[in-house]
């Protein structure tokens, strides 16, 4: 792909860097979330979209890039729902965007967004979400990643706030790592969220748990009930039960 910059600008404490090329799995979840709020023209929501950019997820972002295109067909023109990217990657690099409602702006972030080598921060994104919906509220915080290279001590209060929030974290995480796995449930649990893996054959079963998402941050349980699909049911088995995964 070109060079580009992104359309919407980055908050971040170091000078903005050139993004190139790379992909998004998540382009199928912005398809289908629009769709979704458009047909709640009363409700609203607001979801912190968060990646792991760092470079041992670059495999499977770029078989995503390809599969994206296959996951959902048109879209709605108008919705409720705003969506914020956060992603990190490199050393210290943590940034995000403004929430935006428009499904073209977002996947432009999105898609000029490459994976570099680093550790994770997703300290940082929790520390960013508690911020945020203390100024306005934020119904949900999506993580995608493969890794945890923090404390899981100082991760598990950050999520523990974040449930007494009401900001119910969803992970879903990449490959099989033991660690990863036990400080993901975790997070999920202490937010009051769910936990699911995720793998390069897994793309279409991802997308259609990233649109519940959607549902529950723009109408909450009732919503994920009256739209009654598999994924919809077995989002609610986990959020009503606290089961992680």
């Amino acid at each position: 792909m070109s060079d580009k910059k992104p359309p919407v600008p980055l908050h971040t404490d170091k000078p903005p860097a050139e993004l190139r090329s790379g992909a998004s799995e998540i382009d199928a979840f912005v398809r289908q979330a629009r769709a979704l709020a458009a047909s709640r023209p009363t409700g609203s929501g607001r979801l912190i979209l968060a990646l792991d950019a760092t470079m041992s997820r670059q495999p499977t972002w770029d078989l995503a890039c390809r599969l994206q295109a296959e996951m959902f067909d048109a879209v709605a023109k108008a919705s409720a729902l705003k969506v914020q990217l956060v992603y990190f990657r490199g050393l210290g690099e943590c940034r995000s965007s403004k929430f935006v409602g428009d499904t073209t702006t977002l996947k432009n972030l999105m898609v000029g967004i490459d994976c570099r080598g680093g550790n994770t921060q997703i300290g940082k994104v929790f520390s960013h979400a508690l911020r945020e919906t203390e100024r306005e509220k934020v119904d949900a915080v999506v993580f995608i990643g493969d890794a945890m290279e923090e404390a899981i001590d100082d991760l598990a209060e950050k999520a523990g706030s974040l449930g007494l929030h009401g900001v119910p974290v969803f992970l879903f995480q990449e490959g099989r790592d033991a660690l990863v796995e036990h400080a993901f449930k975790e997070f999920a649990r202490l937010s009051k969220g769910a936990w699911f893996r995720f793998d390069r054959n897994s793309a279409a079963a991802l997308a259609k748990l990233l649109s519940a998402v959607a549902v529950f941050a723009t109408g909450g349980l009732k919503a994920l009930e009256a739209r009654g699909r598999p994924e919809d049911q077995l989002m609610i088995e986990h959020l009503k039960s606290g089961k992680a995964g």
